[in-house]
């Protein structure tokens, strides 16, 4: 009896510390200007990987970040030859410890970006396609890897 009381609480000590180990790795508590500043890019695989999805991030200080997205849905039509449908997202998003949220005006469709690390994110989509202004099939979500971190030029808005 006193085996097993003594091999359960070594379990529930080794669980506890593998537990608060994990949740260290997911979330940290801020990501520097330069972890956020740069080109970031998610290369497709297969047949169309000449493709990308890229995004520019710029810190703006306040909490704030500017996004751009730059995304493509590689397909091939029926005479064998490659087509995108595109879309793309000019917006400033929301940082808060290690996630950025752009949420859109009527609420339909959020993107967030998570700093996994220096150099990667993690960038996850809720709504569809069209929900978020893209053309047919194009999503943002995906890991994406850091290309430059110079700081990135935006096109002009009006």
């Amino acid at each position: 009896m006193k085996k097993f009381i003594f091999l359960m609480i070594v379990i529930l000590a080794v669980t506890a510390f593998s537990a608060s180990a994990v949740s260290a790795q997911t979330s940290r508590k801020s990501v520097s200007a330069a972890e956020v500043n740069g080109t970031f890019r998610m290369n497709f695989q297969g047949k169309f990987r000449k493709f990308s999805n890229e995004v520019k991030i710029l810190a703006r200080g306040g909490g704030k970040i500017r996004i751009a997205f730059d995304l493509v849905y590689p397909y091939t039509m029926r005479n064998g030859e490659p087509m995108v449908n595109m879309g793309s997202l000019d917006a400033e998003a929301y940082i808060e410890a290690d996630v950025a949220k752009y949420t859109s005006e009527d609420g339909k469709c959020t993107i967030a970006i998570k700093f996994v690390r220096a150099g990667t994110i993690k960038v996850t989509q809720d709504g569809t396609d069209g929900e978020c202004g893209f053309g047919n099939n194009v999503m943002a979500g995906g890991t994406y890897t850091k290309v430059s971190s110079k700081r990135p030029t935006f096109k002009e808005t009006n």
